[in-house]
């Protein structure tokens, strides 16, 4: 049996986020081209926002290196109010990759702990099927459909649940189609306009 691997980040909690987005978790550090997170350079969640925010899939990327941009992404998730953690803070890799698939969760993440420290929080992201699911199982939600939300609750207080396409190019959708996806919830919540 595999060791169990506890989540290699803080949280990162802007004290003004209004939205706290959720991967599972982080992929094996070699595959890591910042100490961010969303850090694989083949995951598209920084061309997605750097094309809402910018109309620039690049903004983020430092071409000649093939990593993101750590400054850079941490200023915009700070001055956006974009929290970001996952919905595991330990796990057991059942094969040596990144694949949600082969992710055992071992610690879910306390969710209202981390909610608590970011009160102006209106709505819960996640980006995956298994965060997603990690959500509709601990906390018996609704499951949205990609693309939409359904109502949450979690520590008496209530947010809109967005199940958001995943940004791994494993997931058979257009880079534009994604944007698109996410362009729609941040209007929904009022971070665009």
């Amino acid at each position: 049996m595999s060791d169990i691997e506890r989540h290699p980040l803080k949280p990162f909690l802007p004290p003004s986020a209004k939205v706290l987005m959720l991967g599972s978790f982080p992929p094996p550090r070699a595959r890591w081209s910042m100490d961010f997170f969303y850090p694989n350079f083949q995951n598209d969640m920084w061309r997605v926002l750097g094309l809402i925010f910018y109309a620039d899939k690049n903004r983020f990327v430092i071409a000649d290196e093939r990593r993101f941009d750590y400054e850079a992404v941490v200023r915009f998730c700070t001055e956006k109010g974009i929290a970001i953690f996952d919905t595991a803070s330990a796990v057991r890799r059942l094969k040596d990759n990144a694949s949600d698939k082969f992710l055992e969760i071992v610690e879910p993440t306390d969710l209202a702990a981390l909610l608590n420290q970011i009160p102006e929080c209106q709505a819960v992201v996640t980006t995956g099927e298994k965060a997603t699911d990690a959500i509709v199982n601990r906390y018996g939600c609704p499951k949205p459909k990609v693309g939409s939300f359904s109502a949450l609750t979690i520590g008496g207080r209530g947010y809109r649940f967005f199940r958001m396409p995943s940004t791994s190019r494993a997931y058979p959708l257009a880079l534009e189609k994604k944007a698109d996806a996410y362009r729609a919830m941040f209007k929904a919540i009022g971070m665009l306009s």
